[in-house]
């Protein structure tokens, strides 16, 4: 089984958006697939649970069907950080209990799981731990989402240096074009490129159309699969 990490720059860096295509890229290799999206704030009720839209989008997505608080088993109806939604239900989040939950999506006969995180790299779970705290534990290898606006290098080396000094394996970055109109788009492609110490994988443009990722070879040998 084949597991990665995708998180973002930032809030809305299109973690969610990047996650789909990737498990759709899987998905047109004939893999076996599916997302994990293991903490969401702002969710409604629908089918008598709290759902997340991004949660249902990575359902929509995959190849391996599974019910929903496998994808999804922490989620919070108020929109704000998931440790303050937790701790106002009196729910506790932690290391320990997205690790218990993860190990049953993975009995759930995937070859390929992607998981995404919530909000930015440095996402509180307690007092104590952080989301890449979980992600160290289980080992898995990050994919960067890089939300292409003004600010995104500042973010991108700030998230970039935090990983190489936790030893994480962050095998690359996507950048997504969230902003159709960022004043010199290209020139902060190439800078990303020049600055950040790993790989471009892909490049999500952005479309009003069919959503299409540019895909380098080096995307497709992180994911096994052939061109």
């Amino acid at each position: 089984m084949k597991e990665f990490f995708i998180t973002g720059t930032d809030t809305d860096a299109g973690k969610t958006h990047v996650t789909s295509l990737l498990l759709k890229l899987l998905a047109q290799h004939k893999k076996r697939a599916m997302g994990f999206k293991p903490i969401a704030s702002g969710c409604e009720m629908a089918f008598d649970q709290l759902v997340n839209a991004d949660a249902l989008i990575l359902m929509e997505s995959a190849t391996v069907s599974a019910k929903y608080d496998i994808i999804n088993p922490f989620s919070f109806a108020p929109a704000i950080a998931p440790h303050i939604a937790a701790q106002k239900v009196g729910t506790t989040l932690s290391v320990a209990n997205i690790s218990a939950a993860y190990q049953q999506t993975k009995l759930q006969g995937s070859d390929y799981i992607l998981t995404e995180g919530a909000g930015g790299w440095a996402l509180p779970l307690n007092d104590s731990e952080y989301l890449y705290d979980w992600v160290k534990a289980e080992q898995l290898p990050v994919i960067l989402v890089v939300g292409m606006k003004l600010g995104c290098i500042n973010h991108a080396l700030l998230t970039a240096a935090h990983m190489q000094s936790m030893g994480v394996n962050c095998i690359g970055w996507i950048a997504n074009q969230i902003d159709d109109e960022m004043d010199e788009y290209q020139a902060n492609l190439e800078s990303l490129k020049q600055r950040l110490p790993f790989p471009l994988l892909a490049i999500s443009p952005y479309t009003e159309q069919t959503p299409k990722l540019q895909i380098y070879k080096s995307l497709l040998a992180a994911l096994s699969i052939n061109s």
